[in-house]
């Protein structure tokens, strides 16, 4: 049995003020997002490479943004940690990115999908 064609959605835009409620709503997750490897990432340096809170931070806050590390590890650990703190840096990039601007791109799409209509408006 054949399916029929999906019928368009005659869904409206969400208004400004959903629109608005989403954004601050990812945007906290994003932040939270940071604020969590960060954290991760200082407490990492500062245990196994034996930095000082600051320096820790410092450290963290380069690699997270993707600008690199900034002093020298000496220890076998801490350079695996910093390794592994890169590499999950890059992801944790892309998804900050992504949560950040998920309802932008999603209003845009629906943008495109709305019906073509006199009372469309």
């Amino acid at each position: 049995m054949a399916k029929s064609p999906a019928k368009p959605v005659k869904a409206r835009l969400a208004s400004r003020a959903v629109f608005y409620r989403r954004l601050m709503r990812n945007g906290q997750a994003a932040a939270a997002l940071i604020a969590v490897s960060l954290a991760v990432g200082v407490i990492g340096y500062h245990a196994l490479g034996g930095l000082a809170w600051i320096d820790a931070f410092q450290n963290a806050a380069m690699i997270l943004s993707g600008m690199g590390p900034v002093d020298p590890l000496t220890s076998s650990g801490a350079k695996l940690f910093a390794g592994l703190y890169a590499l999950y840096s890059g992801l944790a990039l892309i998804a900050t990115a992504t949560i950040a601007l998920a309802p932008i791109i999603h209003r845009l799409f629906h943008s495109f999908h709305l019906e073509d209509s006199p009372d469309a408006g």
